[in-house]
């Protein structure tokens, strides 16, 4: 991937927040013996589909949620990026996840963008190995079998590359392979695990190993690379500088939301929200 993420960019363009519109009924429960159950009780239902990595960021929001706004359902289904915009734009969902920016045709389909988090991808190496940086395409050539041993990267180090990867299904591997470009073509023979501590662990214990795993997780068991030059921190996603870093966005419709929708997403935008996405990924009010 040659084209650089800019997120202060992005959070600027869409003012962070586009959530301000007129209450009207729509992308709840369809059924109408369920609306009828919630015109009595004051209950309702919110859906949300798309992006499996913004998918535990929004359980998260939504099981806090639910404990001061406990008439207020939020099911969320967690089936890509592109799922999540197609179904808010349809109105099949109230809600779209999406953890990538939207194409110039997406765009077009009258969506509001709601940035709440980012997400920095740290590459790791044992510390020590020399290495200190890689650039996007190298990520791509190590992780695709291209790039085999160390000596083609460094004078200093030789040995078999151990790449290590998360399972599939991770949020963390899906959103590594789009930003890479890797497209399913994962070098047979690497070593998978389940969850960022069994990757981080692994790296700090093989010396010819590399791994990614979410950036607030890197301590110093590990080494972290730069990218393109660029260190990775929570100042250069936010600037827009380092380059493994996506926006979490909500895809909403402005005629389409409801008053409930409204407040959860201002909720999500505020204080006690942004609290939430500080526990593992980037606020967006930094």
């Amino acid at each position: 991937m040659e084209k650089k993420l800019n997120m202060k960019q992005l959070l600027v363009g869409l003012g962070l927040v586009a959530v301000c519109c007129a209450p009207v009924f729509a992308g709840g429960s369809k059924d109408s013996g369920a609306q009828s159950t919630e015109a009595k009780t004051g209950a309702y239902t919110i859906e949300v589909a798309g992006s499996t990595s913004v998918t535990p960021l929004m359980e998260l929001l939504a099981e806090d949620y639910a404990k001061i706004r406990s008439t207020v359902k939020i099911n969320i289904n967690g089936t890509g990026s592109s799922d999540g915009i197609n179904a808010a734009a349809a109105g099949t969902s109230e809600v779209g996840m999406s953890s990538r920016e939207l194409s110039p045709g997406e765009k077009g389909a009258g969506l509001n963008e709601l940035v709440i988090a980012l997400d920095g991808i740290a590459v790791i190496v044992h510390g020590s190995n020399p290495l200190v940086g890689l650039s996007v395409a190298q990520c791509r050539d190590i992780y695709n079998g291209r790039i085999k041993d160390w000596s083609e990267l460094s004078a200093e180090k030789s040995g078999k590359i151990a790449v290590v990867s998360r399972e599939p299904g991770s949020g963390t591997r899906g959103a590594f392979e789009e930003i890479i470009s890797l497209k399913d073509t994962l070098v047979p023979g690497s070593i998978e695990f389940d969850g960022t501590g069994a990757v981080k662990a692994e790296v700090a214990r093989n010396g010819d190993a590399i791994g990614y795993i979410s950036l607030g997780s890197v301590d110093q068991s590990v080494k972290p690379l730069r990218i393109e030059g660029v260190e990775a921190s929570t100042a250069t996603v936010l600037n827009g500088t380092y380059q493994i870093a996506r926006p979490f966005i909500l895809l909403t419709k402005t005629a389409s939301l409801h008053q409930e929708t409204k407040q959860f997403l201002n909720w999500i935008m505020s204080a006690a929200g942004q609290a939430i996405v500080k526990t593992s990924w980037i606020s967006v009010q930094g």
